[in-house]
């Protein structure tokens, strides 16, 4: 027989609100005060439908105690951290396989916010300009006797979208 506390919220309270429920409760105050674009707008439409009864779904039954919830459809959309974070550990993990055993650091370099503008009407060349001047400012330095005296090898990765899915126009770079 299933205890109680297999459907119950987590001891303490009632769950912290995810993205779905803030976008839910405040997108609209938020659109009202700020321009939002077709693309983000579709983007917080999926969010906030994503695993509710606007894209439908169906019951399961726990086959001791017959107890039964709804479970509802996901959205699907790239941006939603409901959707993503199996896939987002599945790439993690693919990317763990594929370390050296060598030393790794993390270094993030960040367009001033004067830029984002500028970025959604010539992206391409904005991000190729980033990336080249990130790529020359990493080599130049490591190539100096007195940092590292040698050359590095650079993964980099674009983001474009914080976690709070604010528009944010970072490159992080490991090396």
């Amino acid at each position: 027989m299933c205890a109680p506390s297999e459907h119950e919220a987590p001891a303490g309270g009632a769950p912290a609100p995810d993205l779905g429920e803030i976008v839910r409760r405040y997108g609209a105050s938020y659109r009202a005060f700020h321009p939002v674009s077709l693309h983000e707008q579709r983007v917080l439409r999926a969010i906030a439908s994503c695993r509710t009864a606007a894209l439908g779904g169906h019951l399961e039954a726990c086959d001791r105690c017959g107890h039964r919830r709804a479970v509802y459809h996901s959205c699907g959309n790239r941006h939603c951290p409901k959707c993503q974070l199996l896939a987002q550990e599945h790439w993690l993990e693919a990317r763990r396989v594929d370390l050296l055993p060598i030393p790794y650091f993390h270094v993030v370099f960040t367009l001033p916010h004067e830029l984002h503008r500028l970025t959604l009407r010539r992206p391409r060349l904005l991000y190729d300009l980033l990336f080249a001047a990130a790529s020359q400012t990493l080599q130049t330095s490591a190539r100096d006797p007195e940092h590292l005296g040698g050359e590095l090898g650079v993964t980099t990765i674009l983001h474009t979208w914080s976690q709070t899915l604010s528009l944010s126009i970072p490159i992080s770079t490991a090396s």
